[in-house]
């Protein structure tokens, strides 16, 4: 039980939104930027609560220093680094590893459907090894894209990069995972990312 659960312990406000004298820019950045960010922090933690202590965390860290997070070169970009760390940061606190995308192997819907649920998970399993084996970058382009169905548009957004930089990330990411299973390039080569 955390100390905001005990009975007549003031209660933290929801999220950063609650803050008084938060700058109409920064509040824009939030009402935009919160809902991306507790979904991948959510497959990251396991937990929806956690994921969304995580990212109020982060951006009250952002807010406090929200004149210098303007000064970035791509203030979305360092913003995804915060909350990133700031991901991090509950799971050890919480004893936890995060979990990134190995769990989701159980929750895909190949899975469920496939003729045969053993090969499948073997498989998948397999898959998310190599996807953890990825660079930060071609990882969390992956993940956002095809592990939470964003789009180019949405991904690049999310990570403060062009639509450009998340289309050649993902031939990259497939390039790589292609050598990583052995597979000629082309095979089994979908040229579409959105």
């Amino acid at each position: 039980m955390s100390e905001d659960d005990h009975p007549g312990s003031p209660s933290r406000p929801p999220g950063v939104a609650a803050l008084p004298g938060m700058p109409a820019d920064f509040h824009a950045f939030h009402q935009l930027y919160r809902g991306p960010y507790v979904r991948w922090a959510e497959l990251h933690l396991q937990s929806r609560a956690d994921a969304e202590e995580a990212v109020d965390l982060a951006f009250e860290q952002l807010m406090f220093a929200w004149p210098a997070v303007l000064r970035q070169p791509v203030p979305e970009a360092y913003a995804w680094r915060v909350v990133k760390n700031r991901t991090t940061d509950l799971a050890r606190a919480r004893g936890r590893r995060p979990v990134v995308v190995d769990v989701a192997a159980f929750e895909t819907v190949a899975l469920r459907e496939a003729d045969d649920p053993i090969d499948a998970l073997v498989e998948s399993l397999a898959l998310y090894q190599a996807l953890n084996e990825l660079p930060d970058r071609q990882r969390d382009v992956m993940v956002l894209r095809f592990g939470l169905c964003f789009s180019t548009k949405e991904t690049a957004r999310v990570l403060g990069i062009t639509e450009a930089g998340v289309r050649s990330t993902v031939r990259y990411a497939r390039r790589r995972l292609r050598q990583t299973f052995g597979q000629e390039e082309g095979d089994g080569d979908d040229r579409r990312t959105d």
